[in-house]
């Protein structure tokens, strides 16, 4: 095109129209990479009214002229040639164009927006082949009063625009903030005089003809680079920038800076790739054409940073977007955050497309590592099992069969985030509206069906402070309800329900944003999302708006709730009387903890409990049928509202009774499945509907379900011993006198002659007043009467430290340990008396014993406060007594020189009405873990691991205790004993 000779008819497009006889023409077709090439044509023998230049103004109808060629002809497909060049106008091309069969210098002409040259350069030839026919165009033109031509008094002074400065070019006082503050927001109509890259216009904004540079809101085209222009200022705009520094001069430059503009032009720097067609691009779709400039903001240089739409036949389309969308221009953040979100997202979502297809600038991108991986094909349906959080669900998949564990699947909600629940145990209070999104799933989705579709996965890499290094994979999804209620329907946007692949129904994920339960997380690219994640912005969105939950200035309400399953026994046992006086209370089932026993949450008091059914007892952990006996409880009453009415209280603080949801009693459920058995052994007449449970049972036996597979009439069967035998090991009946932490304790033997013998040794001794300072003056080690400061009863004492010098005063303290019970304390001088020897010399009572097998924390170690006050609890009582089976006998401890010293006895301890070990319960409470198994060991201490290993594994599935941040890391086991201060109980 660029080669074609004179008089040679080509075809091409109107790309811009400059003046009202001049036009800018490009190729229809073109073989080379990069925009096509294109032809300025001036229209032969036309000479059109001139445009204001710098400082001037128009010539009357400059400016109507050339709007009616660009509106006759932009954009459009045309015929022309060159009829001749003025090489003395810089070699401008003179031509014939053809806009279908209308010659459009004869239409011009005819309308009076042009006149004809007559002379100058026809002696030469180089005039229009028409130049007839124009000649008498323009004088029928001028008759008629057209255009130029008009006869109406004062037309060709008003043709005259009042233009602004900036558009004669000073554009050094353009205000524009001023602009922005008068029109953000507002559609501006204009019309594009001229694209400098790809992301960059210059435009007329009507009617005032304000002309103004703007840079496309939220993108940024490949830099057309600079070149030499031999000392004059260089015109460009860096490609980081966005418009964000300008080259342009706002006005005169000064000698320092025309230096430094020399210097900067000197350079030359080629264009990014893909600028030249991003550039045509922008020319193809505006360049000449009628727009509307939405202003979104300014920058530090007055920059003006706006949306440019243009018309596409009936459509209306976004510039920046279809750059993006095109590849031909890359999201900027800072310029972004001015527009709308919704603008801002689509603007992401197509680099983020365009990056995926390596799309024109992007072809050779490299995907930055992520952390997560798309699921396919892992859509399924199933039942809410349980409400985790406002954020994650267990749901029990339909293809696994009922009651098994292995149907449970941790559903986390794809690409939200709701506020945490917090951790009682480290007492983190859950976050403002946290219970609130967790008790609205609960509500809407415990025991529903729903349909779930996988969409990602994420590793998770544990934090400092976490108790594990192994990596977590957390699996994420959309979860519908088919069947919401009208409410929920009309809560989400239709938006929704756009995707083909969306199931039928709500998702849950929507409702809980459009509640202002949560936010939506805003993903890295590449970062996996979910698939309906414009649905979730839309329902934040309108959170937002609404000012709804967390978005609300509101704070969430205040709830304090009593957790009595983390506090002491004693507690627990001073609620009995308020649960026991309402007879049916209301609660909700907060989780399941075995087959019987669970922890309720109970609104009218606002306290959380441990309850155990009545009578009712399920298999141990591990145990045959144990785990299903779980499964079905979690479905049947996990979250779920409940009634219950409370017995009694047990010594470990877990309430026992009736439990009801609807009008099931709970406890049939187990019964009659032959997951549950009765223990009656107290007596059946203080269980309420004990013949309906006993119905149940019955029932299982008959049909030999389950537990009772090998029942046989008459014959009782045993479901697993939740203690291993213990008839080879010497076995000691006692009462634990003191407890130290760290599990150990001191105990006395239970009808020890001995006790009886001290006891009216001691009782028959006439205490003498206090001895005079300085005649008795007891040694460390030495054995003295001492009185204890609790009860004041005088008891054989060792002292464990004595001042180096003599007694001064009556108040001088020493410290003394009671050997016959295992206390510790300070007593002042006037509390200690010399004491016979025929007293003195029985050995202690007191025995030292730890837990065998079982690493309990220290009293300054986390949990430790809890496992002391526990093990404090459940031993130390009148008419407690105990069954310690002797495990292992450490005499490194020496003589007894005080207090956690001499022969040390590893014990099981077993209370007389209790099923399992103390030290069984303490791993199954979470506040205690099993000790390292050594390589070797006999098969009989094997068996005694392998059972208590199941307690620790209740409590690590249950995330219990030491174990609510997942597996404890092993550690060396502790050789130091454990102080407690004085003061202790026997």
């Amino acid at each position: 095109m660029a080669t074609a000779t004179e008089n040679q008819w080509l075809k091409g497009r109107v790309k811009a129209v400059t003046s009202g006889d001049c036009l800018v023409i490009t190729a229809l077709t073109h073989n080379r990479p990069g925009a096509p090439p294109e032809k300025t044509i001036t229209l032969s023998s036309l000479m059109a009214p001139k445009m204001a230049r710098r400082g001037g103004k128009d010539e009357p109808f400059a400016w109507e002229s050339k709007e009616f060629l660009r509106k006759l002809c932009i954009g459009k497909e045309v015929a022309f040639k060159v009829d001749y060049k003025v090489e003395a106008i810089a070699g401008r091309e003179f031509g014939s164009v053809f806009l279908g069969n209308q010659n459009l210098a004869k239409v011009v002409v005819q309308n009076g927006w042009a006149k004809v040259r007559e002379q100058g350069q026809q002696s030469q030839g180089k005039v229009s082949p028409y130049i007839v026919e124009l000649l008498q165009l323009q004088e029928q033109a001028k008759q008629e009063g057209f255009g130029c031509f008009s006869k109406v008094p004062g037309a060709a002074e008003a043709s005259i625009r009042d233009l602004p400065p900036s558009a004669i070019g000073d554009a050094g006082g353009f205000d524009a903030m001023g602009l922005l503050a008068a029109n953000k927001g507002k559609p501006m109509e204009g019309v594009v005089e001229q694209v400098r890259d790809g992301s960059t216009i210059r435009v007329y904004l009507l009617p005032e003809f304000q002309f103004v540079q703007v840079f496309v809101a939220g993108i940024q085209s490949p830099s057309m680079g600079r070149r030499n222009t031999n000392g004059n200022v260089v015109e460009t705009v860096p490609a980081e920038s966005n418009g964000d520094a300008s080259g342009e001069s706002r006005g005169p430059l000064t000698s320092a800076q025309r230096l430094a503009a020399s210097a900067a032009s000197s350079v030359e720097v080629s264009a990014d790739p893909f600028a030249a067609e991003a550039k045509y691009f922008t020319e193809h779709r505006v360049l000449s054409r009628d727009v509307r400039v939405v202003l979104e903001g300014v920058d530090k240089f007055n920059n003006l940073i706006g949306s440019v739409h243009y018309s596409d036949g009936e459509a209306v389309k976004d510039l920046g977007l279809e750059l993006v969308e095109n590849g031909l221009a890359k999201y900027v953040e800072w310029s972004a955050n001015m527009m709308e979100e919704e603008a801002k997202r689509k603007l992401k979502a197509a680099e983020l497309q365009c990056k995926k297809d390596r799309v024109k600038m992007w072809a050779s991108y490299v995907p930055p590592a992520t952390n997560s991986k798309a699921l396919h094909d892992q859509n399924f349906t199933g039942k809410v099992v349980e409400v985790v959080s406002g954020d994650c669900v267990v749901v029990a998949d339909d293809a696994i069969p009922y009651g098994s564990p292995a149907a449970e699947r941790r559903v986390n909600l794809s690409s939200i985030r709701c506020p945490k629940m917090g951790n009682p145990r480290r007492e983190e209070k859950p976050a403002p509206y946290a219970r609130e999104a967790r008790e609205f799933l609960r509500q809407r989705l415990i025991g529903k069906q729903v349909i779930v579709q996988m969409e990602y996965s994420r590793k998770v890499t544990p934090g400092e402070g976490a108790t594990t290094t192994a990596d977590r994979i957390m699996d994420f999804g959309s979860v519908f309800i088919p069947s919401p209620s009208k409410g929920d329907t009309e809560e989400v946007t239709t938006a929704s329900a756009i995707s083909g692949t969306q199931p039928a129904g709500v998702n849950i994920a929507e409702l809980l944003l459009s509640r202002g339960f949560g936010n939506v997380v805003r993903h890295r690219d590449f970062e996996e999302r979910s698939n309906h994640y414009d649905a979730l912005l839309a329902a934040e969105s309108r959170a937002l708006s609404g000012k709804k939950g967390i978005h609300s200035a509101k704070e969430s309400p205040a709830m304090h709730i009593t957790d009595l399953t983390v506090a002491a026994a004693k507690k627990a046992k001073d609620f009995l009387p308020s649960l026991q006086r309402i007879r049916r209370i209301p609660a909700v089932v907060e989780y399941v903890l075995s087959g019987h026993r669970c922890k309720l949450y109970i609104p009218k008091l606002t306290c959380s409990i441990a309850f155990a059914f009545s009578g009712v007892r399920c298999p141990g952990r591990g145990e045959p049928f144990s785990d299903e006996a779980i499964s079905v409880m979690r479905r049947r009453i996990m979250q779920r509202d409940v009634e219950i009415e409370v017995e009694t209280v047990d010594r470990t603080g877990t309430f026992l009774g009736s439990m009801w949801e609807g009008r099931t009693n709970v406890a049939t459920v187990l019964l009659e499945a032959g997951l549950a058995k009765m223990q009656t052994s107290f007596g059946a007449d203080r269980i309420v509907e004990a013949h309906i449970l006993e119905q149940a049972e019955r029932t299982a036996k008959n049909q030999k379900l389950k537990i009772w597979e090998n029942y046989v009439e008459g014959q009782e069967v045993s479901n697993g011993s939740t203690t291993v035998e213990t008839r080879q090991k010497e076995t000691l009946k006692v009462a634990v006198t003191e407890v130290l932490g760290g599990g150990r304790f001191y105990v006395q033997s239970v009808g020890d002659q001995r006790i009886s013998s001290i006891q009216n040794q001691l009782a028959s001794l006439s205490v003498k007043d206090a001895p005079i300072i300085g005649s008795f003056n007891p040694k460390r080690g030495d054995i003295v009467l001492a009185q204890f400061s609790l009860d004041n009863s005088w008891n054989r004492a060792m002292i464990v430290s004595a001042p180096r010098e003599a007694i001064q005063s009556p108040d001088e303290k020493l410290e003394v340990f009671y050997i016959d019970y295992g206390n510790q304390e300070l007593v002042p001088y006037s509390a200690i008396r010399p004491i016979d020897p025929s007293v003195s010399s029985a050995p202690g009572l007191a025995q030292l014993c730890r837990l065998a097998y079982i690493k309990v924390p220290s009293l300054e170690e986390d949990f430790g406060p809890e496992a002391g006050e526990y093990l404090h609890t459940v031993t130390l009582g009148s008419g407690k007594e105990f069954k310690a089976v002797i495990e292992e006998r450490d005499t490194s401890g020496g003589k007894v020189k005080g207090q956690g010293t001499g022969t040390e006895l590893a014990v099981t301890l077993i209370a007389a009405d209790e099923e399992i070990s103390v030290n069984a319960a303490m791993l199954q409470e979470g506040i205690a873990k099993m000790e390292k198994r050594r390589r070797f060991e006999h098969k009989d201490k094997q068996a005694v691991l392998d059972a208590l290993e199941k307690f620790q594994e209740e409590a690590r599935k249950a995330r219990t205790g030491i174990w609510q941040y997942g597996d404890v890391e092993s550690d060396d086991e502790d050789t130091a004993p454990a102080r407690k201060p004085a003061g202790g109980r026997r």
